[in-house]
């Protein structure tokens, strides 16, 4: 306990080095802002009569290099990204202060305005998925290797772990098979620039309802629905099926030229919602087992009614649909977590 409090009062000294030294902001005060899912760390910065953001990637310094080269490539795009007013080797990044209104916040205290917000946040998207590459950046590919590891994740500290649940191995290669048919539908999908968390948590509503992006520095060359299932499935908030199809369908009609119909992008986007839900759960999971941020459980609820929805809709997926009523449903109710609303 006494070495990580040396070593945070450590990090705090370089940091108002930083500050002072690079920035040429001596004196200034400094207040902690909520994180992400990552292990970055937020702080809020105030000097004489203005405030900026200053990203602490101690952890993970070699993510500010992505964040970088993205930023200024959507920015060029004009799409409303952070300026980066200084940056070092150590993970340190000073960043334009969007504020405190994210989407969520704005969507929880005025939910009137979601057919508006919603509609923005989706031009923006069309507008990102143009970008094909950045500058000093090779984008990776989410391929079918990825989304088969996230699957074991998945297994691992979701079903495993948390859950303590170990399947025959016969009721496992049934779900396996399940699992690589719908891998194998999403990699026929065209790619796009893809964020990998376009979410409520990681948009910001601007001045006169422009859109802040967040967040992006672990983007991909991915399927087009990627997107659109983090944004209109979103595990923080959630919305009646019929507004989001109407979302999902206004999307659609903005893409030039089309070269697929409506219903195959549905399928498309409802598949994209299998398997990004089911890395959500782990995620979820290994954020309170490893990292003891036990408040990520509370979103569990919400994504697994995803799931369950989802997987009712398609025959194929009948497998999956019986794990996530019969196996994991009535675990996680013997938990008992109660969803955030």
């Amino acid at each position: 306990m006494e070495s990580q409090v040396t070593q945070y009062s450590d990090r705090m000294k370089y940091i108002q080095t930083f500050l002072t030294t690079v920035c040429g902001l001596s004196h200034a005060l400094l207040s902690k802002m909520a994180g992400d899912a990552s292990l970055r760390q937020y702080f809020r910065v105030y000097h004489q009569d203005k405030t900026l953001v200053l990203m602490d990637a101690l952890m993970q310094p070699e993510s500010c290099r992505p964040f970088i080269s993205i930023s200024k490539t959507l920015k060029r795009m004009g799409i409303n990204t952070p300026d980066i007013f200084a940056a070092d080797e150590k993970g340190l990044l000073l960043l334009t202060d969007f504020g405190d209104l994210t989407y969520l916040r704005a969507l929880k205290q005025q939910p009137h305005l979601a057919d508006i917000l919603y509609r923005n946040s989706l031009l923006v998207l069309a507008r990102l998925q143009q970008c094909r590459e950045s500058e000093g950046l090779s984008i990776p590919f989410f391929t079918d290797v990825w989304m088969k590891n996230e699957w074991i994740w998945h297994k691992d500290w979701f079903l495993n772990q948390w859950l303590n649940i170990v399947l025959s191995k016969q009721d496992e290669a049934k779900l396996d098979q399940c699992m690589m048919h719908v891998i194998t539908s999403i990699t026929q999908q065209p790619y796009v620039f893809m964020h990998r968390d376009y979410h409520s948590a990681n948009l910001m509503v601007l001045r006169d309802q422009q859109v802040g992006v967040l967040d992006f520095q672990d983007a991909f060359m991915g399927p087009i629905t990627y997107d659109l299932a983090s944004l209109l499935r979103d595990c923080y908030i959630d919305w009646p099926q019929e507004n989001i199809l109407a979302w999902l369908y206004f999307y659609y009609e903005q893409l030039q030229p089309i070269h697929f119909s409506k219903q195959e992008f549905l399928f498309w986007f409802d598949y994209m919602s299998i398997e990004r839900h089911l890395k959500a759960l782990f995620t979820f999971t290994r954020k309170a087992i490893r990292d003891g941020q036990m408040h990520y459980l509370h979103h569990i609820p919400r994504t697994l009614q995803y799931l369950s929805t989802v997987s009712s809709f398609y025959p194929e997926l009948k497998v999956l649909h019986h794990y996530l009523e019969q196996v994991t449903q009535a675990a996680v109710e013997r938990i008992n977590t109660p969803c955030v609303q």
